[in-house]
């Protein structure tokens, strides 16, 4: 039964997806090797006006970890550093998501498995980090580049990825997250390949969840500092609560939604309602970083 809804959610992508094309909405966010997204969280959307949480992957002292980026109808969008606690300065973040049910709260992982609870403080351009703790069982070798969260049921999900490259798949992972101690259980894994040919193909870039436990996952080709560089978009399966613990189905085979050459998708985000849609951002190394909107 999940299979037979899964597929009919991928029909229904694929025709919305279709129905929706337009001139691309990529627009440049700031210039640098410094400003790549590699991860980002909806801060809010409002009257044609959205903001949007960013992290960079930097990984020295006096190097940039967050940013808020504003975006205005079709205006280019506005950058705002964030200031980060300098004895608690993360090292190469690479997924980021919005903590179900806490506003303005967030957590961002770093690729050697560790994930940073922070809050939002908009009005001193700051985070405050709440928490650190690590993701349990992380295997040797691991790069993980995504993080999802959401509330299905009674659970909330947590899930992420060890993006994987060429012959070395990657991997999805996901458990049960107790937002008050931080504990994860009842965790699983999944072989995650992209059905792309080329070299330098990263299966999992990035990965968000929606309400209904559809699984989205980003892929990216990267072949060095000044590219050239490409990414796909997939829906990569299904979430569903089952008693205690969350089960996952994965799409039998995957299809491309989006496609996209001359860009590194290492971020993604879904805004419901009306007026929202999905958005990109990128890594595109010393390109920079630029933002998509499908709206």
């Amino acid at each position: 039964m999940l299979r037979h809804r899964i597929h009919a959610l991928v029909f229904l992508l694929l025709f919305t997806v279709a129905a929706r094309a337009q001139s691309p909405q990529w627009r440049p966010v700031r210039g640098g090797i410094l400003y790549g997204i590699s991860g980002m969280a909806l801060v809010e959307q409002a009257q044609g006006r959205a903001t949007f949480l960013v992290v960079h992957d930097n990984k020295d002292a006096g190097q940039g970890r967050a940013a808020l980026v504003r975006v205005a109808g079709a205006q280019q969008p506005e950058y705002v550093p964030l200031q980060w606690p300098q004895d608690k300065l993360p090292k190469d973040l690479e997924g980021l998501a919005a903590v179900p049910g806490q506003p303005a709260t967030y957590m961002a992982l770093a690729s050697a498995g560790r994930v940073y609870q922070i809050r939002l403080r908009e009005a001193e351009q700051a985070v405050e980090v709440l928490k650190v703790f690590d993701l349990p069982n992380v295997p040797k070798d691991s790069n993980f580049e995504s993080l999802a969260l959401q509330q299905l049921g009674a659970q909330t999900l947590i899930a992420w990825a060890h993006r994987g490259e060429g012959a070395d798949a990657g991997v999805l992972y996901w458990g049960t997250l107790d937002l008050k101690t931080g504990a994860i259980t009842h965790t699983h894994s999944a072989r995650v390949v992209v059905p792309w040919a080329g070299e330098h193909v990263r299966h999992v870039a990035d990965l968000k969840v929606d309400a209904a436990g559809v699984a989205y996952a980003a892929s990216a080709a990267d072949a060095g500092d000044n590219g050239p560089f490409s990414s796909a978009v997939y829906v990569a399966g299904a979430f569903r609560p089952a008693g205690d613990e969350i089960a996952f189905a994965p799409v039998p085979v995957l299809t491309r939604l989006w496609q996209f050459p001359y860009h590194k998708i290492e971020a993604l985000e879904l805004v419901p309602g009306a007026a929202g849609g999905v958005v990109f951002g990128t890594d595109d190394e010393n390109m920079g970083s630029w933002l998509y909107l499908d709206w």
